[in-house]
């Protein structure tokens, strides 16, 4: 079920006295040495009692939770310690209120954030919240409990007064954040799909029902002819194992004036990599449904423009596929042509995402872009290199590199940047065509960015600003809790938004 958030003005007093089934009250940053958390609201006493004996930390992610506490009206009320009330201190004591909760059934929940300055981290609240109660439910069957989705459907979010001179810059926040939560938990949806519930063709009908949700975006997806048309051999040469046809989609939101240059995201949309005839091993293949979470990171920034209608244009291209083995399969060895006629010996056919994001990248020169982003789960390197923490970030335009990494710090959605040295290509040089899709192992995440770097310029100048996002390491958690994270939604919409 879609979950509902309401902006109210609530002090912390108001707040005890809403209706709802459970209350998380978040104290102000520094709460012993903060005049606000002295002041006369029914929980004042508990609270300081709480702290001055030792068992309630002033330290983000420390709660308090108390039942049936006199002046409150939901029967359970967890306070949440700030700590300094940084934003991900902020995260950090909401998601420790959430798990106080887990396991209740709470339907409608009130949240108070304790001071202004916590207003200011309204989306990472609400995504908190979200994240805490998203529940997958696509292919749940009648042999579980667990099929119904959220429980938690209505969420006030409780600021200070409303009516003050930042009331508008709070407003607009909030309306940032349900945005954000409508993306991700889109990105989730495809992300989490089953590869038989996600293949290119349904990757494809997806798009089409955003656009015709949302008529700010547009859609068109392109099957193999058209795209044969277009000569995207590389990309062709992925699909050619599948018995599943590829889809080219092309998402675009106009919010902007007819003359301002677009900004184009492409997003990789392998809805399932088998290696194709450099086969993967068994264990944990399941997770490769998770190989295009590129591409639902793009469905998902685009859900959320949808949401926002921001002055801006936006692109989106997903070029979507299985990657198959059969007789029908590209073999190690082989050399195809991609979109701009350059030549590519294909020396593994698991280093398959760079095959179809080059032609993808070639695609996007048609716009005339302001700048160009990949997101790919393109290597496992990646991932061993940064681990779960932060994307990789490459760019060949240090200014785009650094609106990046700053929108993924206040997004906490956070990246770093890689080198692009040309001395990392060096691996990448054939003797029968004009480049190899791989190296060797060592600094695999920068000769991936390096093959890709070779389609955004021409004798080394560059069409448009670029980087790439590796997201190998973060687009998914595996074990217990296995299942997309949805990044990186919550830094592609706060890098757009910012522009």
């Amino acid at each position: 079920m879609t979950m509902k958030f309401q902006l109210k003005t609530l002090t912390p007093t108001q707040a005890c006295a809403d209706k709802s089934d459970a209350l998380l009250i978040l104290l102000p940053s520094q709460a012993k040495s903060d005049k606000a958390s002295k002041a006369s609201w029914p929980l004042a006493k508990v609270v300081q009692g709480a702290q001055a004996n030792g068992d309630f930390e002033d330290k983000a992610g420390k709660v308090l939770t108390l039942y049936g506490a006199a002046g409150v009206a939901s029967r359970v009320a967890v306070v949440m310690s700030a700590g300094k009330g940084s934003a991900k201190n902020v995260r950090d004591a909401v998601a420790a209120g959430m798990s106080a909760l887990k396991g209740r059934s709470v339907k409608k929940l009130t949240v108070c954030l304790g001071s202004e300055s916590q207003s200011q981290h309204l989306p990472i609240v609400m995504q908190a919240i979200a994240d805490a109660t998203y529940v997958y439910t696509a292919t749940k069957g009648t042999g579980t409990k667990d099929k119904s989705g959220r429980v938690l459907t209505q969420v006030t979010v409780g600021v200070a007064d409303l009516a003050k001179a930042k009331a508008a810059q709070i407003k607009s926040l909030f309306l940032h954040g349900q945005a954000l939560v409508a993306g991700q938990d889109f990105a989730k949806e495809w992300a989490n799909r089953p590869a038989n519930f996600a293949t290119p063709t349904m990757l494809g009908e997806a798009a089409k029902s955003l656009a015709k949700a949302h008529p700010v975006v547009a859609c068109e997806v392109l099957g193999p002819k058209e795209v044969a048309k277009l000569g995207m051999g590389s990309f062709m040469s992925v699909a050619r194992g599948s018995n599943e046809p590829l889809r080219f989609i092309v998402l675009k939101y106009m919010g902007g004036t007819k003359t301002a240059a677009p900004t184009v995201l492409i997003g990789k949309g392998v809805t399932f990599d088998t290696g194709g005839i450099s086969l993967k091993g068994g264990a944990g293949m399941d997770e490769m449904k998770f190989d295009m979470c590129g591409a639902a990171s793009v469905l998902g920034t685009f859900r959320a423009l949808a949401e926002l209608k921001p002055k801006l244009n936006v692109v989106g291209l997903i070029p979507a596929t299985e990657n198959m083995p059969s007789g029908h399969a590209t073999k190690p060895g082989d050399v195809v042509t991609a979109m701009d006629g350059q030549t590519i010996e294909v020396l593994n056919t698991d280093a398959e995402g760079r095959l179809i994001l080059n032609d993808a990248l070639v695609y996007a020169k048609r716009f005339k872009p302001a700048a160009v982003v990949d997101i790919a789960t393109l290597t496992g390197a990646c991932g061993i290199a940064l681990g779960a923490v932060r994307a990789g970030l490459f760019s060949t335009d240090d200014a785009l590199a650094s609106a990046l990494h700053n929108a993924g710090e206040r997004a906490l959605d956070l990246c770093w940047r890689l080198p692009l040295d040309d001395e990392y290509a060096e691996g990448l040089k054939s003797n029968f065509a004009d480049v190899a899709n791989v190296s060797d192992r060592q600094g695999g995440a920068v000769t991936a960015a390096k093959f890709l770097e070779r389609f955004t310029t021409t004798d080394g100048a560059p069409h448009f600003p670029w980087a790439h996002l590796d997201i190998a390491g973060v687009a998914w958690k595996g074990g217990r809790e296995k299942g997309s994270t949805a990044r990186p939604v919550g830094l592609l919409l706060e890098w757009l938004l910012a522009k």
